[in-house]
């Protein structure tokens, strides 16, 4: 009796094996992408701990700090006033289009006003903070890195956190809310400026409606104004913090520099959205009365 032993083709496994590969391949992909942003975000969390646990030295920082925070302020005013101010108009250009055909034009003021301080102020005003002063930390604690000046650093016994991370985390967390009142401001002119020439309004009454909008007997501060004075200075802090922490994790030379900026910015454009829909929902649906 003769048996006939089937072989199969040698391409036939090769075949076979590259197109489980190729299936199996963006399971890989997302799996090294997840491991990725959870070892950042752990090292963004760890170190913002370790800065907050160092704050009690900040004094001695505290010069490089305010100079950090008005470096800051400054480089993004300019920027912060046209995009305030335009976004003030379009708000109020949108916005009375559609009142005036209700004939609830006179709350004009009231949504601009409330818009700005609540959500679009502290928002616009962190989106541009870090992609101007965010990008800028990442690019300097990355040059240090991939140069092994922190190396140096930490050789030395002077702890990078507290040399480097502290002072920025400070600035930031100062300069976020005070850019942002300031693009409040401007924004609500900016509806002002809409309000009197394209709908209708006088001045007088704009602003008395923006004045009844952000009063609050009851509080300090209205609650609009407080509300966004806490996300401004969230903002601050979790920019600060993921420049900070894509700087030093920086590796690879020039390039290595550049991926660090780009994972800063983006990271830190994306914890803004997520915690100011958080924070909104903290203090007007958990905490509201």
């Amino acid at each position: 009796m003769k048996y006939y032993h089937h072989h199969s083709k040698p391409g036939t496994e090769a075949r076979s094996g590259a197109v489980r590969d190729s299936l199996l391949a963006p399971i890989r992909e997302t799996g090294a992408g997840l491991r990725s942003a959870a070892v950042s975000a752990g090292f963004g969390v760890g170190l913002l701990g370790r800065a907050l646990l160092l704050v009690h030295r900040l004094p001695r920082r505290l010069r490089f700090a305010l100079d950090a925070a008005f470096a800051a302020g400054v480089k993004a005013l300019p920027v912060s006033a046209v995009v305030a101010f335009f976004a003030g108009m379009i708000l109020a250009l949108q916005t009375g289009i559609e009142l005036r055909r209700y004939g609830q034009s006179d709350l004009i003021g009231s949504i601009v006003a409330l818009s700005m301080c609540r959500e679009m102020g502290p928002f616009m005003t962190a989106v541009i903070l870090a992609a101007t002063v965010g990008s800028a930390i990442a690019a300097e604690l990355g040059t240090m890195t991939v140069s092994e000046e922190t190396t140096a650093l930490d050789v030395m016994s002077i702890d990078v956190t507290d040399f480097l991370v502290l002072p920025r985390i400070a600035a930031l967390t100062l300069a976020c809310p005070l850019v942002a009142v300031f693009a409040d401001l401007i924004g609500i002119v900016g509806g002002a400026a809409v309000a009197t020439a394209h709908l209708g309004i006088t001045q007088q009454s704009y602003w008395i409606a923006v004045r009844e909008s952000l009063l609050d007997s009851t509080h300090l501060l209205p609650k609009d104004v407080y509300v966004g004075l806490i996300k401004a200075i969230v903002f601050g802090c979790t920019i600060a913090t993921v420049s900070c922490a894509a700087g030093l994790r920086a590796k690879g030379g020039a390039l290595g520099v550049g991926r660090a900026v780009q994972s800063a910015v983006m990271g830190s454009i994306i914890l803004i959205i997520v915690l100011g829909y958080v924070i909104t929902w903290l203090f007007y649906f958990l905490l509201d009365g």
